[in-house]
């Protein structure tokens, strides 16, 4: 996954604190691994979801140390 850029938190829009209700937990990093190895599972398949897993796969993959 070394063709991916690296992502400019600056740039990226979230949501005001206040506005925000309650946030999500962290995930693990074995979550966060088993989540990028299942959207890349989606993507690779082809569906009429791949683009979109393909699109969250690399922003998770630019935030999670790899495996090894």
């Amino acid at each position: 996954m070394d063709e991916y850029e690296e992502i400019d938190l600056g740039a990226v829009d979230f949501a005001p604190m206040t506005d925000t209700v309650e946030r999500l937990a962290l995930l693990s990093l074995d979550e966060a691994h088993d989540l990028l190895r299942l959207l890349l599972t989606v993507a690779r398949d082809g569906g009429s979801m791949s683009a979109e897993a393909d699109r969250l796969a690399r922003e998770i993959a630019a935030r999670v140390p790899s495996e090894n």
